[in-house]
């Protein structure tokens, strides 16, 4: 086993991330491998209806081009690129890359993973696929890949594979393993972890975070890393931005994956000096008896039109928008209808956009015909008989398809986990000897509250940071505390009860806290308020992006020490 530490970088956090990045880490610094995250749960949609156009497409296009001023580069450096940019394809992008490598006259060797997925077994799936952990790639690392490329892993697989292959992990190794876990989660969104969708970008310069550079870590023999960036580069890293990406889209203490389930309890982060935050004590434990599987399938047809509200009398205009579009529908009504009145209208506005309210209509149904020219005609049919000063955002359409994401498991051994090593060998990637139940965690213990004082009414944003996102129908929001102080009041103050209070939405659905003291932050779980997720665009910010920041706009009683 190697003592080096291993330099892994990361140059996409999604499919549309910025193009130079993989240029940018190529030439700013050293690195032994570079990582590419390119599919988010709608990604794997976007694709599925790529490949139902054409049977050879299904991967990231952009990798391709991306490739084709670097790829010399990181031969010459002899840096690896692993990347989840084949998608739905992983040996069609990886035989698009040998072929652009031949053409530029560039000696690499290719290699890709296979096995995720389970289309086939899901009947009236677009997409059905397995998210797989990170041996495989690293059989393809070992046997001298320059280049791997995979389908549909896990996003921290694509550090654990490198890992393991550079240090000679075994899958035993849970707490090495959990170690690079963390490391790849907080890799996996790109400049997220160096000052971007950070909420307290307000305190810096602002040329400062005007172009944030790509993450690093430097990961050790034990798991434990330093997460930092190349020098000279914008955006900054410290323990802040490193909490913030460590609670985005995760749920409890036990962070469950194909490899291992990384216990994020056990998580400790320090300052290792500017822009370096060293990540240790990360336990882990055997993964899970079952993988994930992601199902994409057609949820139907929506429509929507934004009817515009400007002046006096909102609320009965839009009373009587409702109703007239209530009866224009009544002969053929579609199965969902929703209506969202946002008064963004503000009284004695000095523009008219500033007096506009705005009415937001949403149609589904299974039938095209009753989300579209029903609903358009009905809609542009009101332009002379509607409320004083009718007009909307945009006609609405013909109406288009919407996806729907759900999960299923399965068995780790009803998947065939492949390795396609650069000479046309395949090697079996076994599932692990070793599994267990994710039972929950005890709830931890608090701090003691803050002694009764002064308090003043404030967003609570003064005092806390939070960070929010997607998976499926659920919503996470991590609250996190920048002193032990804060810690201590909002540990006992931001209850499930308060939260439901805070965000109203909320209130009738399932919420679930999860304390994690040694990042002095809350974790809440809110399942179904995205509905049926990302691709059916149920509600105003459909990935829940803006949840934490809307939370953190909240107003509370905040004791005055704490300002």
């Amino acid at each position: 086993m190697t003592a080096e530490p291993l330099r892994v970088g990361n140059f996409s956090g999604f499919y549309g991330d910025r193009f130079d990045a993989l240029r940018e880490m190529l030439s700013g610094g050293d690195l032994d491998v570079l990582t590419g995250d390119y599919l988010a749960e709608l990604t794997m949609l976007i694709l599925a209806r790529d490949r139902l156009k054409d049977p050879s497409a299904g991967y990231a296009r952009t990798f391709l081009r991306q490739l084709e001023d670097t790829l010399g580069l990181a031969h010459e450096k002899g840096v690896r690129i692993v990347t989840n940019a084949g998608g739905l394809n992983p040996a069609g992008l990886a035989g698009a890359v040998r072929q652009l490598a031949g053409r530029l006259d560039i000696p690499v060797r290719v290699a890709h993973v296979e096995g995720d997925d389970l289309t086939a077994r899901h009947p009236g799936s677009l997409a059905a696929h397995a998210y797989l952990g990170g041996f495989g790639i690293a059989e393809c690392l070992r046997a001298g890949a320059d280049v791997v490329v995979t389908g549909r892993v896990t996003d921290a697989a694509l550090v654990t594979g490198p890992a393991a292959a550079h240090f000679g992990w075994k899958p035993s190794d849970h707490d090495r393993l959990a170690g690079a876990v963390v490391a790849g989660h907080v890799l996996e969104c790109g400049t997220q972890a160096t000052g971007g969708n950070y909420a307290f970008f307000a305190e810096r310069d602002p040329r400062e975070l005007r172009r944030p550079g790509f993450p690093l870590a430097e990961i050790h023999p034990d798991g434990s890393c330093v997460v930092t960036k190349h020098p000279g580069t914008g955006g900054f890293v410290d323990v802040g931005t490193v909490t913030a990406q460590l609670l985005y889209e995760t749920g409890g203490a036990r962070y469950a994956g194909p490899d291992v389930t990384a216990r994020l309890d056990t998580v400790t982060l320090t300052q290792d000096g500017p822009g370096r935050v060293r990540i240790e004590g990360v336990r882990g434990e055997a993964p899970p008896p079952t993988l994930k599987v992601g199902r994409n399938r057609l949820g139907g047809f929506r429509n929507e039109v934004v009817f515009v509200l400007t002046g006096l009398d909102i609320e009965a205009k839009a009373a009587l928008v409702r109703e007239q579009m209530g009866d224009a529908l009544a002969a053929s009504p579609p199965s969902e209808v929703r209506w969202d009145l946002a008064r963004t209208d503000k009284p004695d506005a000095d523009t008219e956009e500033t007096a506009s309210a705005l009415l937001r209509l949403v149609v589904r149904d299974p039938d095209q015909r009753k989300v579209g020219r029903v609903l358009s005609g009905a809609a542009i049919e009101l332009a002379l008989a509607g409320y004083p000063g009718f007009h909307v955002v945009a006609p609405p359409g013909k109406g288009s398809p919407y996806g729907v994401f759900e999960d299923v498991y399965v068995p780790h051994g009803d998947v065939g986990h492949v390795a396609v090593l650069h000479d046309g060998r395949r090697i079996t990637v076994d599932p692990p000897l070793d599994t267990a139940g994710l039972d929950a965690v005890p709830p931890p213990a608090l701090p003691e509250p803050l002694p009764p004082g002064p308090t003043t009414r404030a967003p609570l944003g003064r005092v806390v940071g939070a960070r929010s996102g997607d998976k499926g129908g659920d919503a996470n929001v991590g609250v996190w505390a920048r002193t032990d102080e804060a810690w201590r009041w909002v540990a006992h103050e931001l209850t499930v009860e308060r939260f439901r209070e805070l965000i109203p939405e909320a209130r009738e659905l399932p919420v679930t806290r999860h304390a994690l003291p040694n990042l002095r932050a809350l974790n809440f779980v809110v399942e179904g308020i995205l509905g049926e997720g990302v691709a059916a665009q149920a509600r105003f910010d459909p990935q829940a992006k803006a949840l934490g920041e809307w939370l953190r706009s909240r107003h509370a009683d905040i004791p005055e020490v704490l300002l």
